[in-house]
């Protein structure tokens, strides 16, 4: 009888972690911002990943827009909420560090998606930001040349210097295009914004800009609006890939953009997480997901 009770006890108990939610761990998804289709298919990648681990908890928690300060806000407050790892694309690497180092002295185990803090964690799954730079660069090259465009002033307009992945891009894209001879002017930002890019476009193309290179998704489309109202021969490349950048892709307003792999991105960071909260290693910590170039030609309708 004494047995029967116990066991009885223990069934109880069970039953009662399982229905405070004891036996799951939640996992954190944070990103630069929750508008960009960028960020909105990381969280697909991850989502659909975490519905096939068990115990797992999974939620995405973005600021507005990019900031340094609510992404520190939303670091705090996954780390209050009991998360036992968080997947973050950073804004400013040097910005979040000491929130991160604070997650992570509290057991929070952190995996980079897209772009890194100085701060060593456990894994990042991003683009070769740098090639695909390079890439971008070369495109705009084969894009100039087309056009018989020998020489000419070749305008960058980018997100915020702070921001690492971009400023890769950057690095890449100059190391390509200076090499050729083109004047690149010095680069503008507009936070992403596609309002404020456009802008820095269309200030560019007044200057006689031959070519503008836009480094993600709200540069992109702002760059592309901008050649668009114009009507004159601009050539724009870009980054990221959204309907609207598609479209503009489609009438020429961009040449070509470089195509993350976002999904990717998210799906691998959730499942290295999962290993991680099993107690397994990850054998893989530093991932090239890769970027593909879609043009007119090749685009899908």
């Amino acid at each position: 009888m004494k047995r029967i009770i116990a066991l009885f006890a223990l069934v109880a108990a069970v039953i009662a972690l399982v229905g405070c939610g004891g036996g799951t761990k939640k996992v954190v998804l944070i990103t630069m911002d929750s508008s960009d289709r960028h960020w909105v298919s990381v969280d697909a990648g991850a989502k659909e990943a975490a519905a096939d681990l068990e115990g797992v908890e999974y939620k995405w928690m973005a600021p507005d827009k990019k900031d340094d300060a609510q992404q520190i806000e939303r670091i705090n407050n996954a780390v209050a909420d009991g998360a036992a790892a968080i997947l973050i694309a950073v804004n400013g690497p040097d910005a979040v560090t000491a929130a991160l180092k604070d997650a992570q002295s509290q057991g929070v185990k952190i995996i980079y998606v897209d772009s890194p803090a100085n701060l060593k964690a456990e894994a990042i799954f991003a683009t070769d930001n740098e090639k695909a730079g390079r890439i971008a660069g070369e495109e705009m090259l084969k894009g100039l040349k087309e056009a018989g465009i020998e020489k000419g002033k070749i305008g960058i307009v980018s997100v915020n210097p702070s921001i690492v992945s971009t400023s890769l891009r950057e690095k890449g894209f100059r190391s390509v295009v200076e090499k050729a001879g083109y004047e690149i002017l010095p680069t503008q930002f507009g936070e992403g914004e596609t309002a404020k890019s456009q802008d820095i476009a269309d200030n560019y193309i007044s200057e006689g800009c031959a070519g503008i290179y836009a480094t993600n998704e709200g540069c992109a489309v702002g760059t592309g609006n901008a050649v668009k109202s114009s009507g004159k021969k601009v050539v724009a490349v870009g980054f990221d890939k959204s309907d609207t950048i598609l479209a503009l892709v489609k009438d020429g307003s961009l040449r070509c953009v470089m195509a993350q792999n976002p999904e990717v991105m998210g799906r691998m960071a959730m499942e290295a997480a999962g290993k991680l909260l099993k107690g397994e290693t990850i054998e893989n910590t530093d991932v090239d997901t890769g970027v593909s170039v879609i043009n007119k030609e090749n685009l899908k309708d």
